[in-house]
């Protein structure tokens, strides 16, 4: 299943989702074998040329940024521990930003006014926002130009990385004052960008050139003490994620390498893929991971484990292949049993909390239906007896791949049951669509709530679950925002 919880336009979850980062996936071009000059080759004063804008010079050094970052001493390690796509049919977002919203006038949560150097951040922000895409394309000219040797750390294609890097510089800056949130955002991406080849030594290279676009396009905000809060909010934020990255290195690899040794054709655009990574592989039922193929060197898409942990170490995953989807299409046509894939670290917090004996209500949509199996057999390895409710959610019947896997598990456990629900024709089931036929069932006040499936089914499931009485903490699933990103 694709990872990020979120379920594909179809319904599905498990796909094609990518993550962000300095080093991120993008979106395939429509000619691969012909593709487009991306602006990043171009130079950066004919960018400026382009754009109508009077060229001002970037700095070439900026005092402020370290030449390196070591890793932290370990009190400092410790300080940074975690908190606990539309190709996702059934992808997941694996590092997701935490939700956005605080606008740069705004006090925060905590009831603290901003701080002086989220206040400036702030300001470059909200003047560069309506030009964020000349922005990015100029940063990404001067970092290619400036440090040729990072080139190859990124994809062919760089359309969804400039929004991915905007999106990304948004989240930090409103979330400047919370350091809980943004550490554990931070410190997920700095483990991630390990599979990338990122080390301390890219991190200045970044911030350099992120100061020279900064310079160029923010005359109004811009100022020797806002030059300085930028260097200082990010030395501090690449800190967590060398510090995250260093800590993840003691005791996992930075990828896995994986034999694929079955693949078996539930419809002609699903696959079951079932993987033998070559060490163990430690991962929770309900997460997800990152996978790359040979096709596509680079290109990192999330996909959802579709089983719970197995003795035989084996991992299982259901893939959509999706219109321009790079690795979904190759996962499903192409890939064959004896082939070689590389996964990333697992992610995701979708997990059942085994604590408890409350009951469970699953919306699976598409192959969203890939994690709510594992978590199905996660609770029946522990033994416990629990109600579980699972609404599994397709277009038409035919998508329903899944259902007699569903329908076994129920016969062999009294305390699950399974629901097919069909939105358009005919069906010997329910009908409707996936939370409003849910609302018709319950009442659930009582249940801890899982969805998983395309973004909108997720949106709406959401609404609909909290104005049933279900309390937004006992909903989960993933970041919605990674879940749009094709691949």
């Amino acid at each position: 299943m694709n990872a990020p919880t979120t379920p594909s336009a179809d319904g599905g979850t498990s796909g094609e989702g990518g993550e962000w980062s300095w080093f991120t996936p993008s979106e395939r071009p429509e000619r691969p074998d012909q593709p487009e000059r991306p602006e990043w080759q171009e130079q950066p004063e004919r960018l400026a040329r382009a754009g109508g804008e009077r060229a001002r010079p970037a700095p070439r050094s900026h005092r402020g940024l370290p030449e390196r970052h070591p890793p932290a001493p370990a009190h400092r390690e410790q300080a940074h521990q975690e908190h606990a796509h539309r190709e996702h049919e059934h992808q997941r977002p694996a590092d997701q930003p935490p939700e956005r919203g605080a606008r740069p006038q705004e006090t925060p949560a905590s009831g603290r006014a901003p701080s002086p150097d989220t206040l400036l951040i702030r300001r470059t922000m909200a003047e560069i926002e309506p030009i964020a895409d000349k922005v990015t394309s100029y940063f990404y000219a001067l970092l290619f130009i400036r440090h040729p040797e990072v080139r190859d750390l990124f994809p062919p294609a760089m359309d969804a990385q400039r929004d991915r890097l905007f999106k990304a510089l948004l989240t930090a800056a409103e979330h400047a004052d919370d350091p809980a949130t943004l550490t554990a955002y931070l410190s997920r991406l700095g483990r991630g960008h390990r599979k990338y080849g990122t080390v301390p030594a890219h991190y200045p290279a970044v911030g350099e050139c992120l100061i020279g676009a900064l310079t160029r396009y923010a005359p109004d905000s811009w100022d020797e003490v806002t030059e300085a809060a930028w260097v200082r909010v990010y030395t501090a934020i690449s800190q967590i994620m060398i510090d995250a990255a260093a800590e993840d290195e003691r005791t996992s690899p930075a990828w896995w390498q994986a034999e694929i040794v079955g693949h078996e054709l539930r419809t002609p655009d699903i696959a079951v893929v079932t993987v033998r990574p070559d060490r163990p592989y430690p991962f929770l039922a309900g997460q997800y991971t990152s996978l790359e193929t040979p096709w596509w060197p680079r290109i990192w898409r999330h996909y959802s484990f579709s089983c719970a942990p197995r003795a035989d170490g084996l991992l299982s995953f259901h893939v959509k292949a999706v219109p321009a989807g790079w690795v979904s299409r190759a996962l499903v046509h192409r890939a064959r049993p004896g082939d070689f894939i590389r996964l990333g670290g697992p992610a995701g917090s979708m997990t059942v909390d085994h604590s408890t004996d409350s009951g469970m209500l699953c919306l699976g949509g598409g192959t969203g239906i890939a994690p709510i199996k594992a978590l199905v057999e996660d609770v029946a390895r522990h033994g416990r007896s629990r109600p579980v409710e699972v609404f599994y959610g397709a277009r038409r019947g035919d998508d329903l791949y899944d259902i007699d896997t569903m329908l076994r598990l129920q016969k062999s456990h009294p305390w699950l049951s399974v629901r097919p629900v069909v939105s358009d024709g005919p069906t010997l089931g329910l009908s409707g669509q996936l939370p409003q036929v849910v609302r018709k069932y319950g009442p659930w006040t009582a249940y801890d709530a899982y969805l998983s499936g395309p973004p909108g089914m997720i949106r709406s499931g959401v609404d609909t679950l909290v104005g049933i009485g279900i309390p937004s903490h006992r909903i989960r699933h993933d970041s919605l925002d990674e879940l749009t990103a094709a691949g």
